[in-house]
């Protein structure tokens, strides 16, 4: 499953020196609705995330509060796209296994 959206960099409440970018609710509640029982632990799924000519594997997870999927934006990857917080970036997602 490919997806392709625009997100806000922000950090995550419960640790600031994760940051993230969330996949938006009507995505995101496509891919929940889809990927039922092939998420891993904490429900998590992996992807093959594109930003820039950046490629990466890592995986996304939900927000129990927000009902959002959320991707994690590892050091090298902000850094080679000079991504901070409040930065707009176009994400393109692989949801593996489908």
């Amino acid at each position: 499953m490919d997806i392709e959206f625009s997100g806000t960099v922000h950090r995550w409440v419960n640790n600031p020196s994760i940051y993230l970018v969330s996949v938006p609710k009507e995505l995101s509640d496509e891919i929940k609705e889809i990927s039922e029982g092939l998420a891993n632990g904490w429900g998590s799924l992996k992807v093959e995330a594109t930003i820039g000519s950046t490629v990466w594997r890592t995986s996304i997870f939900p927000d129990s509060k927000s009902g959002l999927f959320d991707l994690p934006l590892k050091a090298e990857v902000r850094k080679k796209n000079n991504l901070e917080v409040a930065t707009l970036v176009k994400v393109h997602l692989n949801v593996l296994g489908f």
